[in-house]
């Protein structure tokens, strides 16, 4: 799709964080086809110039850039460059993540927790905190993090990884009050099982026991997820169609948790 000078982004500017590959890129190529100038932020610097090339390919601008999403130093980074480079600030995707794999509870170690909280976590956190300021300041803004059905409920993802996502959940809800008469509106997605480079050792191992055609049976759609499918919900919240949604955790799962049937999983 070419970029849209009528899209439901036009004259917008963004911010897409985890844009190497996955969710983050399907999510900047989608921006910018709808009129967003779009500011790909990864830590994987042939990714992130890739996704950036994608989308120049298909009409639309965008600028790369090499980050650590998790550091306080580099968050700064990014959300100026953005400001410097298209002269403010309206949209930021904050999905960048780490799953953490999947560890016994009695071989998770300090180390463990902490990179994943960090990534996950605290990245969102510095995202909201730091484009929050200049969005505050302009009256207006919409920003999105990355959370999951993980941490909407158990058995969905690892304890680490299960626990950094209902913190984003809850940041999302605490900062949307934060900003308080502000303008600015924070939300997120809780996606299900999507066919991402995170999730690819799960998918190798089910395609190489020839049970491939078992992977997102438990929801009642049946299937499981692609990075797409999340770059559409992101869309519509980045959007003013969004204007009058905040602090939401908005799950984008197939209907998984509309049961969230249980699979017993190894201590």
């Amino acid at each position: 799709m070419n970029a849209s000078s009528n899209g439901r982004l036009a004259g917008k500017r963004a911010i897409v964080t985890g844009a190497g590959s996955g969710i983050g890129r399907a999510s900047s190529l989608l921006f910018a086809s709808e009129g967003a100038q779009v500011l790909a932020v990864d830590l994987n610097t042939a990714g992130v110039e890739e996704t950036v090339e994608l989308v120049k390919r298909e009409g639309g601008e965008a600028i790369a850039m090499t980050a650590d999403t998790g550091s306080d130093a580099d968050a700064q980074a990014y959300v100026q460059r953005a400001i410097d480079a298209f002269g403010g600030l309206d949209v930021v995707y904050a999905n960048a993540g780490v799953s953490g794999g999947d560890i016994p509870f009695a071989e998770q170690t300090v180390e463990l927790w902490e990179k994943v909280l960090r990534v996950n976590l605290i990245g969102c956190f510095l995202a909201v905190k730091y484009a929050g300021a200049h969005m505050v300041a302009q009256g207006k803004g919409s920003i999105i993090c990355t959370a999951s059905v993980a941490g909407l409920k158990a058995n969905a993802g690892g304890n680490p990884y299960s626990a950094s996502k209902a913190g984003v959940i809850s940041l999302v809800q605490t900062a949307a009050n934060s900003f308080w008469g502000s303008g600015v509106r924070v939300n997120a997605i809780c996606p299900g099982l999507i066919e991402t480079g995170m999730t690819k050792p799960t998918f190798d191992y089910a395609r190489a026991r020839g049970s491939a055609d078992r992977l997102g049976q438990l929801n009642p759609l049946l299937r499981y997820g692609l990075p797409h499918e999340i770059a559409y919900a992101a869309l519509f919240l980045a959007s003013d169609e969004a204007s009058y949604v905040n602090g939401q955790a908005l799950p984008v799962d197939g209907g998984l948790t509309a049961s969230m049937p249980f699979k017993r999983r190894r201590a």
